[in-house]
């Protein structure tokens, strides 16, 4: 069955193409890895898709750069994996298939070992070679990538209904590190044996040497006490460095897989929770993790010696003994009755927290608005407003906190009191030495501090479990997934089908789109013009498969974008928004967004197509200019073009202008124009524009009103009939005229205005 599969996958190798930039026989180094991720992928019956292309945009070319994208593409298909470095004969006794590297970075597939032989699948050849080891040392770099198919997916692929974010999400991750934390508990056990030790050292020195006057003996209990503490403490701290360092891992770990399961999630998710509240659940990981790594790890090993220490004081004096075991069911009941009053205040600050954290990242990013409405003081008493709430539903979960762990303390405080009471008259009655009381209540306290502890854990693991719930409505909601044709990583063609689209934002929402029907060839300019809330941007979002239609169908080049690799299909899809976000760095960086590993001089390329060389030049560090927080050190203008710019440097089959010249002076949007052409060469592009005159040269041009397709046609088939486009038409062209700098207003063009509602088109 193994072989059947390497022959398939063998075939898919060589047949399939990766990428719109993958040619069959001559691709580049990264397309060829990118199939031989996808081969290893599909012997262990995993389909790639086209997401892990994105791997090679990252970290580039060159043996260690391939290297970490095959380790990040494994990952991405929820592999576990490890980068190895070694010989040929190291390589062979390693559990096969692995991803080889050659000295190039080229990766090829190891299937098997036979004798002094190695099964290798090349990327372009129809059938694997039966190559010496010898003559593969010769080209191998020594590094090679193995990987195993995670126990989630494994069980996801079982049942996928019974994989649920919980405890189970953190051990599975915790267990990787077994090592580590068996050492950790190794260090630990070692540690409560030299505390065993203290108590008994005091009892000789109190019985022994007091009543004896030893000398010699106190010295040598001295230095067995003092020997006893040093390894305690070295003991200690190599157990806390342990313990920080595989923590930090996890934290790592934890981290990087809810931010890579996040980045997998639909855009219904976002829109349907505002950003603070998700930053809120997404900090809960924390908390969670502390749980677990923290006290949690420990407390049953310390559990497990107090049952020892229980049985030395046993020894020592059955009464005692007894009493401190009468107290133990105070100090559990009190934290589990305690329990779910802690709860429901804990779930109440933290909904008040995500309320605080989403008004404050609301508030950072409309300052400007803000102080442009004067507003500071009113926006501040609301902010108080809802900090005191904050405060006051944290004081009363603290407040519970705090009295538990009072009732806990005190009736402990009254144990040691009893304990000194009945002991002194154990003593007295000679049924018990003074070294034996000092003993005995220095093992009580080492029996007294984890059950305590313990105590204060469960106060803790309530904490826990609402951070757990919290997370878990991130982890369970469902990624974007790619079905029946979600493995295609054919280059796309542009010719775009609407069937039949009807789409709603919400279920019991308004309908944005109705009925939508029209066919786009390969390579055609569409205009697509409307009112605002007409359904213009909404089509767009339908285009880049952010959103699904309830109804009909969204097809590019005859494939169902429903059942669509959202990866292969955005990867050629560029798309330039009105209020397109720009990030924190620097010129270039954001316009090599999707395709980091582009020259200096392709960057310049597309941003003098984009007409932003020219101001980039004017910025104090050129294209190394960080443009700040959303491109707030940019204009408005600015910015259009550094996004024009993005949009064009992935060189996409389908290109998507949604009010992209909207914020644009008429000498920067006359630069766009008359690239225009330029642009949309050799792709299908639509175009949404307010100024309709720029709508001219596209081929056809699509009217919505109230989410329906009302008319569609040339700009010169539409004008010369009375209808929705010429009305529009009319209107954008009189403003235009009364926007573009005059010394005199064109009485006329006014007097031709509409109502201010068709502006927006």
């Amino acid at each position: 069955m193994a072989h059947r599969a390497y022959a398939a996958g063998s075939a898919f190798l060589s047949n399939n193409t990766v990428s719109s930039s993958a040619a069959p026989q001559s691709a580049s180094t990264p397309a060829r890895n990118t199939r031989a991720v996808a081969f290893f992928a599909r012997l262990q019956e995993v389909a790639a898709g086209a997401r892990i292309e994105q791997q090679w945009r990252e970290f580039g070319e060159g043996v260690e750069g391939a290297a970490q994208s095959i380790d990040h593409a494994l990952r991405e298909l929820q592999f576990e994996t490890h980068t190895h470095r070694g010989t040929v004969a190291q390589l062979a006794k390693t559990t096969l298939p692995v991803i080889a590297l050659d000295r190039s970075g080229l990766a090829v597939v190891v299937g098997n070992a036979q004798g002094d032989h190695l099964m290798i699948q090349r990327a372009g050849d129809d059938k694997p070679d039966l190559v010496k080891m010898g003559d593969f040392a010769r080209e191998f770099s020594g590094t090679w990538v193995s990987g195993i198919l995670s126990t989630e997916a494994v069980v996801a692929r079982i049942d996928p209904t019974s994989h649920k974010f919980g405890f189970a999400w953190f051990w599975h991750a915790l267990s990787k590190y077994k090592a580590e934390m068996a050492q950790v508990l190794l260090a630990t056990f070692f540690v409560q044996i030299f505390a065993l030790m203290t108590p008994l050292a005091f009892q000789v020195v109190i019985d022994k040497v007091l009543t004896h006057r030893s000398q010699a003996t106190l010295v040598v209990m001295l230095i067995a006490l003092a020997g006893v503490a040093v390894f305690e403490m070295v003991l200690s701290g190599a157990r806390q460095y342990l313990f920080s360092h595989t923590t930090n891992r996890v934290d790592v770990e934890l981290g990087a897989r809810l931010f890579a399961h996040l980045m997998r999630l639909p855009m219904s998710f976002f829109n349907s929770r505002n950003s603070g509240e998700i930053i809120a659940r997404v900090r809960e990981l924390e908390s969670a993790r502390n749980f677990l790594t923290g006290q949690a790890l420990t407390a049953w090993l310390d559990l497990l010696f107090a049952v020892v220490y229980l049985a030395v004081m046993f020894y020592y004096s059955p009464l005692l003994t007894f009493i401190v075991l009468a107290f133990l069911p105070i100090f559990f009941g009190a934290s589990y009755l305690v329990s779910p009053l802690l709860r429901k205040k804990l779930e109440d600050k933290f909904a008040l927290g995500a309320e605080n954290q989403s008004f404050l990242a609301e508030t950072l990013g409309a300052m400007e608005t803000l102080k442009g409405q004067a507003v500071e003081s009113s926006w501040r008493r609301l902010w108080e407003k809802r900090l005191a709430r904050y405060v006051t539903s944290a004081f009363e979960s603290g407040h519970t906190a705090n009295w538990t762990n009072l009732v806990i303390q005190t009736a402990s405080k009254l144990l040691t009191v009893i304990l000194l009471g009945v002991g002194a008259m154990q003593v007295i009655d000679g049924n018990l030495t003074v070294g034996g009381l000092i003993a005995f209540n220095m093992l009580s306290g080492r029996v007294n501090a984890p059950i305590l502890k313990l105590s204060s854990l469960w106060q803790e693991f309530t904490q826990m479990r609402v951070s757990v719930k919290r997370l878990a409505e991130i982890m369970d909601a469902q990624p974007e997934a790619a079905t029946a044709g979600g493995d295609r990583r054919a280059p796309i063609v542009g010719e775009v089908t609407f069937d039949n689209v009807s789409f709603q934002y919400h279920e019991n929402g308004p309908t944005v789109l109705s009925d939508v029907s029209f066919r786009v060839k390969a390579g055609e300019i569409i205009g697509v013009v409307g009112i605002s809330g007409a359904g213009k941007t909404t089509l767009m979002r339908l285009l880049q498969r952010l959103y699904t239609p309830q109804s009909g169908r969204v097809l590019v080049d005859g494939i169902d974008l429903a059942s669509a690799d959202p990866h292969w299909l955005r990867s050629q899809v560029g798309v330039v928004a009105q209020d397109a976000a720009l990030f924190n760095l620097t010129a270039q960086e954001n316009i090599a967004l999707g395709q980091p590993s582009l020259t200096f001089e392709e960057v310049m390329a597309v941003a003098q197509l984009a007409g932003a060389h020219e101001f980039i030049n004017l910025l104090p560090q050129g294209y190394g200019t960080v443009i700040g927080e959303r491109g707030c050190l940019l204009s408005g203008g600015q910015r259009s073009r550094i996004a024009i710019a993005r949009a064009l440097a992935t060189d996409p089959r389908i290109l998507l202008l949604d009010e992209a010249t909207a914020s644009l002076d008429y000498e920067s949007e006359q630069v766009i124009h008359n690239n225009l052409r330029q642009i949309c060469k050799g792709r299908t592009v639509f175009i949404a524009a307010h100024r309709l005159t720029t709508l001219r040269m596209a081929d056809r041009i699509l009217v919505l009103e109230n989410g329906k397709l009302v008319e569609s046609g040339h700009h010169t088939t539409l004008i010369d009939k009375p209808g929705r486009y010429r009305s529009l038409f009319e209107a954008s062209r009189a403003l235009e005229a009364l926007s573009k700098p005059s010394p005199s207003l064109n009485h006329k063009a006014a007097q031709a205005l509409p109502d201010a509602g068709e502006f927006h088109v």
